[in-house]
This record gives C-alpha cells, structure tokens and sequence, in this order.
C-alpha cells in the first residue's frame, strides 16, 4: 500500500490528475455524495482545491500546474481520507455552503443542505407580511438559517436555539465568524425551555425528522452526523408534535413558522389532515418544508395536543 502510494505520488502531478485521481477512487469505494456535491467528480474537486487554499472558481490554467511534492502529499491525505473514513467532505474541510455564506461545520453539527435557502432568498415571500424584527432559528445546528435570516433582514434581532451544547459552541463560532454579535445570539435551549416569554416575527426550524427505518437505512457519510440532530422517533416527528403544540405561545399576532420535516411530510398530512400546512415547491430542489401562521396553530391547537 505504501510502495503504491509513493509510485502515485510521482506519477500524478498536476491539479486535474489529483482531481481524477480521487474522483476514480471515490467512485471505486462507492461513497454517497449528499453533503454538498452530487457526485465523485465534484467532490474530488472541492477536496484538492480546499487543500491547495485555492478558490472553486480559479481559472481554468489552474488545472495544469505540477505540484509541490509537500502539496501532493496533502491533497493524497485528504483524499485518502474522505474514503476511508466516510466522513462527509465539509468535516474533511471544516467548511459549508449555505445561502451564498460560508459556515464553519464540525462533527457536532449537520452539514448544511436545507431547501430553506431558497425561502430566506425570496424573503418568504408571499408569506411573511411585513419584514420581521425578531427571528428565530430552532434547532439551529451551525447557526446557518439565522444567520443567513440575519443577512436577508438587517434590521432583525435573530437568536440561534439548540438542545445540543455542541452546536451552540458551533453557532457562537459562526456568529463570530460573521461578524454578528450586534444582533445574533446563541442559546441552549430544549424547545423553548431557554427561550421563556420571548416571542417571534417568524420561527425557522429544522428539525431532527428522519424516521427509525431511514435511519438504519442510512449511508455511512450520514452517520458521521450527530444522530441527535437526525432521528425523531417511529415516524420522523416526535419533535414536530411538540413544536406544533408550542410554537403559537411564541410567536407574534401575524408570526410565521416555518419547518422542514423532509420525508417525513406524508406522516404529518396523515397525523393531522383538516391542518391547512402550506407546502411550497422549490425551483431548486428540495421538499417536505411546511408554512403556518400562529392563527392557524391556535386554530387548530386542540388537535395538536391530542396528539
């Protein structure tokens, strides 16, 4: 392994032979592509250009320069990593994508992918009525929906809310990292339980929804995630019930919730089908993100507590 390993290292030498390089032994080990990328080409690509500190959209030039034989050894490291250990690229990099904003991301947190870019982009329209002055980001992960919500709405107070420690150290570091600190906070929080009598002009949350059978069906680059952030019991909505029984309490007259429960959506609509969840449809890919005012979660609170 070792002597195959020096001979590959003498033989590729140039950015676009580590590209194809790792791109054929991604696709030899059967890795699963879904944090970030869709395929091995892609990946290969976002791995060696963050190894080189080189930007995704250097000039095509770039493609054909030799590498040091220090250089070489690292982008092989890397590679040799992602099939190894399974672990989803942005872990390997330390560095995510989300809403045209670049977020630190460690084992402690998902990997930003949510559809809900795409809301915070259009500014929730047509839902929202006017721009709100207080957002809140539930189950914030990195930190990701409410800084990007921060971004989308300068004049909004966001708070950053999760049961896991880990994920607030993550979101705080993200905070840090854009220059937030003015209107961004980050709070440990089971629900609500940390956030007593405050109220939202709209509430994001993205939830752990994935049911127990996707769960044990899972590819290994999913499991490198915190399973906290992932399974919510039998049906994907152990913790979709609880927000929907309390989310009115903390929202303002004309507040908005917003949630994505992913493929669990068609066990929502069967668990309360008279609910008027509104479901929008993305230009960009994604499903399974539902849209509710407080008037209705009031409306229709009775059901939500027979649960």
């Amino acid at each position: 392994m070792i002597e195959r390993r020096e001979a590959s290292l003498h033989e590729l030498c140039t950015v676009l032979d580590y590209i194809r390089w790792g791109a054929s032994r991604f696709s030899e080990a059967g890795l699963y592509f879904g944090h970030g990328t869709d395929n091995a080409w892609d990946e290969a690509v976002a791995l060696v250009m963050h190894r080189l500190h080189l930007p995704l959209d250097s000039k095509p030039e770039v493609l054909h320069a030799r590498l040091t034989m220090e250089e070489r050894r690292e982008v092989m490291a890397i590679l040799e990593r992602r099939v190894e250990e399974r672990l989803p690229a942005p872990y390997l990099t330390r560095e995510a994508h989300f809403c045209g904003l670049t977020f630190y991301v460690d084992e402690r947190v998902l990997v930003p992918r949510s559809p809900i870019a795409e809301l915070i982009r259009n500014g929730f329209q047509p839902w929202l009525r006017s721009e709100p002055l207080a957002v809140l980001d539930l189950c914030c992960g990195s930190g990701c929906i409410g800084i990007a919500c921060a971004e989308a709405f300068p004049e909004a107070r966001v708070d950053l809310g999760d049961i896991d420690a880990g994920a607030v150290e993550v979101a705080k570091i993200n905070i840090k990292r854009h220059q937030m600190n003015d209107r961004v906070r980050a709070v440990q929080s089971d629900l609500f339980s940390g956030l007593r009598g405050l109220s939202y002009d709209l509430i994001v949350c993205n939830p752990p929804y994935v049911d127990a059978r996707d769960l044990a069906e899972m590819p290994e680059e999913y499991r490198a995630e915190p399973e906290i952030a992932l399974g919510s019991g039998e049906d994907g909505l152990d913790f979709t019930r609880r927000l929907l029984r309390e989310a009115a309490n903390h929202l303002q007259q004309d507040g908005l919730l917003v949630c994505e429960v992913g493929n669990s959506w068609e066990a929502l609509e069967a668990a309360f089908p008279q609910v008027p969840f509104t479901w929008p449809e993305f230009e960009h890919g994604g499903h399974g993100v539902f849209i509710i005012g407080r008037e209705d979660l009031l409306a229709y609170q009775s059901f939500f507590e027979a649960e």
